[in-house]
């Protein structure tokens, strides 16, 4: 074989590995790839073609290429490039959310039936890129971006991530780097832990004193059960124009904000700001502590539920998502049991038990909910099922219903409970705490075990399978007070969870997925995130 012939055959071997480790190296795996001869070479020069409905996607495409090659291409009506098509025909086959990508030695075709497929054709499109194209380091002139045709479309609907800020707040900026990231690798909900017992995070307008007094502690419990401090004070929210401006950021990365306002149970920093609000009359400061706490709003009390109210209907104002998430979750109803108010309600009401009482109370508050164009979502408490060892001893006798239309959250429980929520005509989000908790550490929940996640139990009857909306991971924030150590808790499991909510369960491989995450985890180093390191 002569040399130049040597030459030529080792080029296209390369080829096939530079063609084959894109495919490997988009996260989450798309649903159908293949792979071509060739390259189409990307310049400065590269038109970007757009039509009427495609000019803000063009527009973002164009930014992105700005940053690589340091000049903004020019958006062109017609002609080769980069060619960016709203197809509505495509939903059909691809959904809202789906796309195809496609790339000859001459152009590049992205395709869908809406805006938000073309955002997630862009978002694939920018992982075919050097690693380093969108940062100062990239002085190449060219980009060979490999012969490929991509057929793409989620597997749920809901893929979310969850950050707990009522424990440590954080602030725009990290919140800002989390929906980047997030809208990198296809995560679209963002839910947002604004209230709890440690901190309120969210300037109510009606109600000054929840951001004056709730948003301030004076010190933190420093471990797990223990009387140790770390020695200063923690506060902060957002006003409702910051909270406008983050909301905004998602939309154009095509995320929903899901807001959580605790209820009626993680109320003690409502109760310190406003003391009627309570049960025990003994809360008069926000908890230093964690854990579950005895007091929570006292539903027996009018102006309580008129509280309730007026501050979801400030919520309702602020967030254009029609889901409201209630919480919900462990309620101390050994407090309700010894509350005369509360047992009172109880047989003013013809209910059998406290958490009979928390069902009617979350019925009228998904009523009003509905009559203000919102849905309710809870964690699976609001169902009334027993999930705690510490309520074996109080009465869970329940006979309410919980209303059809709340979203329930699953996290705790047997899975059984899972099916009984869809049989009765529930949808959920599956979010089992040993699988998707980001504050868990990396020996009990390893990169491995978060990217075995099903949300659809095994078993489930298959007509039962489109109410499982999709699954959640979280970042519980009591012991997570920097934004360094959040980051090492988050990466690198969120990209276990967006291929576990995006890809099709056939194209899931851990295998390819870890090779996959070396490019992704560069991105993430040139970001400037702080991930974990090493896959457990």
């Amino acid at each position: 074989m002569n040399t130049l012939k040597i030459k030529f055959t080792t080029a296209l071997f390369l080829l096939f590995i530079a063609v084959s480790n894109a495919q490997m190296n988009i996260i989450p795996r798309p649903m159908e790839i293949s792979t071509g001869e060739g390259s189409f070479v990307l310049t400065s020069k590269t038109k970007i073609v757009y039509g009427k409905d495609s000019e803000n996607s063009a527009v973002l495409l164009a930014s992105i290429l700005e940053k690589g090659f340091h000049k903004k291409p020019k958006l062109k009506e017609k002609g080769n490039g980069i060619q960016l098509i709203i197809n509505p025909e495509l939903e059909k086959e691809l959904g809202k959310e789906g796309y195809q990508l496609k790339t000859t030695t001459k152009n590049i075709q992205i395709e869908s039936a809406t805006s938000t497929g073309l955002f997630y054709g862009i978002q694939s499109f920018r992982q075919l890129l050097p690693t380093n194209f969108e940062t100062t380091k990239f002085l190449n002139k060219t980009v060979a971006i490999p012969v490929v045709a991509i057929k793409d479309k989620p597997r749920f609907p809901w893929r979310a991530f969850m950050l707990d800020e009522s424990r440590h707040f954080k602030g725009s900026d990290p919140v800002k780097k989390l929906l980047d990231q997030m809208a990198l690798i296809k995560m679209n909900v963002f839910h947002w832990h604004l209230t709890d017992d440690q901190g309120w995070r969210i300037e109510i307008k009606k109600y000054p004193n929840l951001t004056k007094i709730g948003s301030y502690r004076k010190d933190t419990q420093l471990s797990r059960k223990s009387p140790e401090r770390v020695g200063k004070p923690h506060a902060g929210f957002y006003t409702q124009e910051q909270i406008k401006e983050i909301i905004k950021y998602a939309e154009e990365r095509h995320i929903t904000i899901i807001p959580e306002i605790e209820m009626p149970g993680h109320a003690t920093a409502a109760i310190a700001s406003y003391p009627w609000l309570g049960i025990l009359g003994t809360t008069t400061e926000v908890t230093q502590e964690f854990g579950k706490l005895d007091d929570s709003f006292n539903l027996a009390d009018p102006k309580v539920n008129e509280f309730l109210k007026d501050v979801l209907t400030e919520v309702f104002d602020l967030f254009p998502s029609n889901i409201v998430h209630i919480g919900g979750d462990e309620v101390k109803f050994e407090t309700w049991e010894k509350s005369k108010d509360i047992q009172d309600k109880i047989k003013k009401e013809g209910l059998v038990s406290p958490a009979d009482l928390q069902i009617f109370f979350t019925n009228q508050i998904s009523k009003f909910i509905e009559e203000n164009d919102h849905r309710m979502m809870g964690w699976n408490e609001i169902l009334g099922d027993n999930v705690h060892e510490w309520d074996k001893e109080n009465n869970m006798e329940v006979k309410e219903k919980l209303s059809k239309t709340a979203i329930i959250h699953f996290w705790k429980g047997s899975l059984d409970l899972v099916n009984k929520a869809v049989t009765n005509g529930h949808e959920v989000v599956n979010s089992l705490h040993s699988m998707t908790y980001l504050d868990y550490n990396y020996k009990s929940l390893p990169l491995s075990k978060a990217y075995s996640f099903d949300p659809i139990p095994e078993g489930l009857d298959a007509k039962y399978t489109n109410k499982i909306l999709g699954s959640g991971c979280q970042m519980w924030s009591e012991w997570i007070p920097t934004v360094k150590q959040m980051e090492q808790q988050i990466y690198p499991r969120i990209a276990a969870y967006a291929e576990v909510g995006w890809t099709q369960k056939a194209n899931k491989n851990y295998k390819n997925f870890t090779q996959a995450l070396i490019q992704l985890e560069e991105r993430w180093r040139q970001s400037g995130i702080n991930y974990h390191e090493g896959l457990d």
